[in-house]
């Protein structure tokens, strides 16, 4: 009866021993690039190009979050690809959207932002033409001066070579997740002070996150290559502003 007794035990240890051992072994740390696409093994140089190229090789991304620039906050909310791009941007109590078919560009804002000329007048009419470009698009000429710099809130490649830059030597961060998804962050500078960017171990590693430098603003990247219509608004709810589209605040 002992022996038996004693074969029954030693084959259980036998058993729990495989199983930790397939575990990763009794107390020893578990890989974290286990089952990723193997980026988080790379250098954080090598990480980068990766991510750099894996965003220039899609077709379509929803980029989200704060912008810092020229000394204007901006709050972007766009969905965008090649030809185009629609969503929302806000800054200083003033939010507006954005819609580029190709290269016809249209707005959308209230009246309040209609009748803003920055000094809280209204100038040449314009107020009293705000309640008709309410919520209405209005088509912005490519020759108006406004026309680059809002079309440039809808231009992927523009937006995602600038975004994406980072700045002083890189170094190799925590392994963490976006939204559900496994990521590895790599940062430059001292403190991450040159930026940091969370990349995907999860399929192609798309970058997730970015931490502009300089507390420049905080940007997530989502919906890599999910298609979606960019269609110009019908002609009948198309307005002519008539002038110089105003300033952003």
């Amino acid at each position: 009866m002992r022996t038996r007794n004693r074969a029954v035990v030693a084959a259980m240890c036998a058993g729990l021993a495989a199983t930790l051992a397939a575990c990763g072994g009794g107390g020893g740390e578990k890989d974290p690039d286990a089952g990723t696409n193997g980026v988080g093994k790379l250098p954080a140089t090598k990480i980068e190009s990766r991510a750099r190229q894996a965003a220039a090789g899609a077709q379509s991304v929803r980029l989200s979050g704060s912008l810092v620039t020229s000394g204007a906050t901006y709050k972007l909310d766009m969905r965008l690809k090649a030809d185009g791009g629609a969503g929302q941007v806000s800054t200083k109590g003033s939010s507006f959207e954005l819609l580029r078919v190709g290269k016809e560009l249209y707005l959308k804002a209230d009246a309040g932002f209609w009748s803003h000329d920055g000094k809280g007048e209204d100038h040449s009419g314009v107020g009293n033409a705000a309640g008709k470009l309410d919520n209405k698009y209005v088509k912005v000429p490519s020759g108006d001066p406004s026309y680059q710099r809002l079309s440039g809130f809808t231009d992927m490649k523009l937006l995602l070579d600038g975004l994406l830059g980072m700045h002083g030597k890189i170094a190799t961060g925590d392994h963490g997740q976006v939204d559900g998804v496994r990521t590895i962050n790599i940062s430059a500078g001292k403190a991450g002070e040159g930026g940091s960017l969370d990349v995907s171990l999860e399929g192609r590693p798309y970058p997730l996150r970015l931490q502009r430098a300089g507390g420049a603003g905080v940007i997530r990247l989502a919906d890599w290559n999910k298609g979606f219509k960019l269609t110009a608004p019908e002609k009948g709810h198309v307005l002519d502003y008539g002038q110089q589209i105003p300033e952003t605040p």
